[in-house]
C-alpha cells in the first residue's frame, strides 16, 4: 500500500499535526496522488484507500479521522466522544457547513482540507485541546481563526498565550490576484491594507499575513505562531492548488491529532 508522504508540524510529543502532500496515495490526473476529500469530485474508491492509508499512519481507525463540509463560512464545530457513535448520517450533517473544528478528545484527528485556502491548527497544552480552522479568503476577511480561538476558550478554558499555532501551506501574496471587491472587503473590514496587499496589475492580498495578524490580535504570542513558507500555487507539484490545477483536483489535508 502506498504510504501517504506527510509534511509534519513540531507543535510537542503530546500531538501528531500534519499536512498531507501530493504523493503517496492511489488517485490519478489532477487528484494525484494522495487526496482524501470526497467532495472535489475524485474517485470514491481512491479516496477511501487514501483514507484507509492515512489511518494506519495515524495509527487510528478510518472513522476517527474528522474533516468537514466546508462552506467557506465561520461555523465551528466542538467534536466530543460520543461524535464517534453517532450513524454516519447524522455524522455528516454535525459536518455540514462547518469550515473549523475543536476536540480535547484523544485519538481522534480532526482536520481541514484546502488547496490556496489557508489552514490554521491550534494546540492548547495546558487543556490538551486542538483546532483546525480552514481560512479561505472569505473566512479570513471574518475572523475565523478569531472565532476558533474564542470557541477553544468557551469550550475548554484555553488562554491565548498558552496557545500554539501553524499556519499551513497556501496561496502567498505572490501569486493570490484579487478584484477590487476582493480589495474592498478586507478595507472595509478593518484590515490594514499598507501591511496585508501591494498593487500590480492587479491588487494582491498576504492571506497567511492576514491570519498571522488575526492570531496575535486573539492574544496568540507571536513567538508561538509558525508560518508555512509553502505556497500552494507555487509549489503545485507536490501540494495541490485549485488555480493552477482547476477546482476539479485534490486537496491538502491538515490535521492534528492529541494522543
Amino acid at each position: 500500500m502506498p504510504h501517504p508522504l506527510l509534511t509534519y508540524y513540531s507543535l510537542s510529543p503530546a500531538v501528531m499535526a500534519f499536512s498531507s502532500t501530493r504523493h503517496g496515495g492511489f488517485s490519478r490526473g489532477a487528484y494525484g496522488e494522495f487526496n482524501i476529500n470526497r467532495h472535489c469530485g475524485d474517485e470514491e474508491e481512491c479516496a477511501n484507500k487514501n483514507l484507509e492509508a492515512l489511518s494506519q499512519v495515524l495509527g487510528i481507525d478510518v472513522d476517527a479521522v474528522i474533516m468537514p463540509h466546508q462552506t467557506h463560512g465561520t461555523e465551528v464545530r466542538l467534536i466530543a466522544k460520543d461524535f464517534l457513535t453517532l450513524p454516519q448520517q447524522v455524522k455528516g450533517m454535525v459536518l455540514e457547513g462547518v469550515d473549523a473544528l475543536t476536540t480535547d478528545v484523544r485519538n481522534v484527528c480532526i482536520g481541514v482540507s484546502t488547496a490556496d485556502c489557508i489552514p490554521v491548527i491550534l494546540y492548547d497544552h495546558e487543556h490538551n485541546a486542538a483546532a483546525a480552522v480552514h481560512a479561505g479568503w472569505r473566512g479570513t476577511v471574518r475572523r475565523i481563526v478569531q472565532k476558533a480561538v474564542g470557541a477553544m476558550r468557551m469550550a475548554y478554558g484555553s488562554q491565548p498565550e498558552e496557545l500554539q499555532a501553524v499556519i499551513g501551506p497556501g496561496i502567498s501574496l505572490d501569486a493570490f490576484e484579487v478584484g477590487d471587491e476582493v480589495y474592498c472587503e478586507f478595507a472595509e473590514a478593518g484590515f490594514d491594507m499598507e501591511a496585508i496587499s501591494r498593487r500590480e496589475d492587479k491588487w494582491h492580498i498576504d492571506l497567511k499575513e492576514c491570519n498571522r495578524r488575526q492570531l496575535c490580535a486573539s492574544g496568540i504570542a507571536d513567538r508561538n505562531i509558525a508560518v508555512s513558507p509553502v505556497c500552494t500555487y507555487a509549489g503545485f507539484a507536490d501540494y495541490f492548488s485549485a488555480r493552477r490545477l482547476g477546482t476539479a483536483s485534490g486537496r491538502i489535508f491538515t490535521g492534528i491529532m492529541l494522543k
